[in-house]
């Protein structure tokens, strides 16, 4: 992809792994437009962005709020000229405690902004995209944790995996539209993520973890030896040109998912242990493909595209 003069819209541009890609496709010639939801943060960056001569605007935005997210859309078009070339739904936050202690309110958080988010973004942006009718590319951020839950971030790596079987899906649904997708799992990035519980709403407060500066400062002791925001960017850059689907530029991580999938192959018994069943379960489902298959590709009247 030639990146001059492309439209890029970065969720989570203020800091982190979005500054990092707002600053790097900023230096390939997009032009930038980040959504925040913190207003200091989000003025700090797009004056650093415009020092190094990017041409960058921004908005603060609550991902959770879908007629925000349209209106921030909108503002994109008329600052632009037409919808982003490429969409990065990377904004998250983090929340780490027992999974047993989890709250309404734990969950409509974490699930609200890294699976919602990503939900609303897809939504509003994807109908502008295909409608503008040119090439594309969309890259969301999802996580390692996204291959296999645990205690302590079960919350977080749910949302994360839905994100991945998301990603999945639009993937072969854009392919005909000109436009890839990617998604971005990363393992642990130099970022502010330890400080996510600093923007949850205040109807969302209600939490069964430990929320305190010690915890904040534990999560950040890990995160800073996380990889530089910059070269993740780079790596997603590299994933963008090849149009590949899973970006994961994390060489010590891949023996534990591999095992993690090895597990879960050995689940499947021998396709000899019923061959009479298996034979009958896929031929019927060829022919219901076959038959059925218009019934759910014809429009509504009431789609967006």
């Amino acid at each position: 992809m030639d990146y001059r003069g492309k439209t890029a819209f970065i969720t989570g541009g203020a800091n982190g792994a979005g500054f990092g890609q707002a600053r790097y496709f900023g230096g390939l010639g997009c032009r930038i437009f980040i959504a925040d939801i913190r207003g200091d943060a989000l003025a700090q960056a797009l004056e650093a962005l415009r020092g190094e001569g990017i041409e960058a605007e921004g908005a603060q935005l609550d991902l959770m709020d879908r007629e925000a997210y349209a209106r921030v859309a909108d503002t994109v078009e008329e600052t632009y000229g037409g919808p982003p070339e490429l969409l990065f739904n990377t904004a998250g936050v983090f929340a780490h405690g027992p999974t047993e202690a989890s709250t309404y309110e734990d969950f409509d958080w974490v699930f609200g902004v890294n699976l919602g988010g990503v939900v609303n973004g897809m939504v509003t942006m994807v109908p502008r995209m295909i409608k503008a009718g040119r090439p594309g590319h969309i890259v969301t951020t999802s996580s390692l944790g996204g291959f296999r839950g645990g205690d302590g971030a079960a919350l977080y790596s749910a949302a994360k995996a839905a994100v991945i079987s998301l990603m999945e899906g639009y993937r072969g649904a854009l392919e005909k539209y000109d436009i890839g997708v990617s998604v971005l799992c990363p393992a642990n990035i130099n970022s502010n993520i330890a400080l996510s519980s600093d923007t949850r709403p205040a109807h969302l407060k209600r939490s069964g973890y430990v929320v305190n500066e010690d915890s904040k400062q534990a999560l950040k002791d890990i995160y800073q030896h996380g990889m530089d925001p910059m070269e993740l960017a780079e790596n997603v850059r590299k994933g963008i040109d090849a149009n590949a689907l899973y970006i994961i530029p994390y060489p010590e991580a891949k023996e534990g998912i591999a095992a993690h999938f090895a597990e879960i192959v050995e689940a499947f018994p021998p396709l000899e242990s019923d061959p009479e069943g298996a034979k009958k379960r896929t031929e019927a489902l060829i022919e219901w493909a076959g038959k059925r298959r218009d019934i759910f590709t014809a429009k509504s009247k009431d789609a967006p595209v």
